[in-house]
């Protein structure tokens, strides 16, 4: 895919679509995101989730849903200061101790050279790492199959809230993501 292309499907700037283009191209074609509708689906979260391609670091307020990463058992955050250092990381934002710990094994099983995400987390916001870890949460959460069904809602969901759920566009970010499918599908040649 070339940065082109890549910058229609995220709705991001020309200059960080070519920051991405390699590592997405590797990476989609690695864990077989490879039909249009896959692309189509992938790309326009990758966009929605990293702002464009513009934030592999989940900008910080705090806010009050941030402030509550501190301290999580379900994120692995059992250190001090964890809420922060272990905020997302990549273009679908990977968030918790555990989770860094969990990408960077299952990263590791399939490439070399992995960094440990969990002594230096922000070495996830990196591009390789980034758009590899996009690419893997994709794999881990059985996305293909979903995009597969044509079911762009229950990606959404998947992604968003960790499970399909019965209600149609209760994903946040929910219209951003859909127009971005949309720009994706007619770049992808599927209007």
């Amino acid at each position: 895919m070339d940065a082109t292309l890549l910058a229609r499907c995220t709705g991001a700037r020309i200059e960080r679509a070519r920051l991405f283009a390699d590592a997405l191209s590797a990476g989609m074609a690695f864990y077989g995101i490879d039909t249009p509708v896959r692309q189509m689906m992938f790309l326009a979260n990758v966009g929605h989730e990293s702002g464009r391609l513009e934030h592999t670091t989940e900008l910080w307020g705090p806010t009050p849903a941030q402030t509550r990463y501190e301290g999580r058992v379900d994120l692995g955050n059992s250190q001090p200061g964890d809420g922060k250092r272990f905020r997302g990381h990549g273009l679908i934002q990977v968030t918790g101790r555990a989770n860094h710990a969990a990408v960077r094994d299952r990263l590791r099983d399939r490439f070399p050279d992995v960094p440990d995400f969990v002594a230096e987390p922000e070495k996830l916001a990196e591009t390789q790492w980034a758009a590899l870890s996009a690419c893997d949460y994709w794999d881990m959460r059985g996305l293909n199959a979903v995009a597969d069904l044509g079911n762009f809602d229950h990606v959404c969901d998947i992604i968003n809230r960790g499970r399909a759920t019965p209600a149609v566009g209760d994903s946040n970010g929910w219209a951003d993501r859909l127009a971005l499918c949309e720009a994706a599908r007619k770049a992808l040649g599927l209007a």
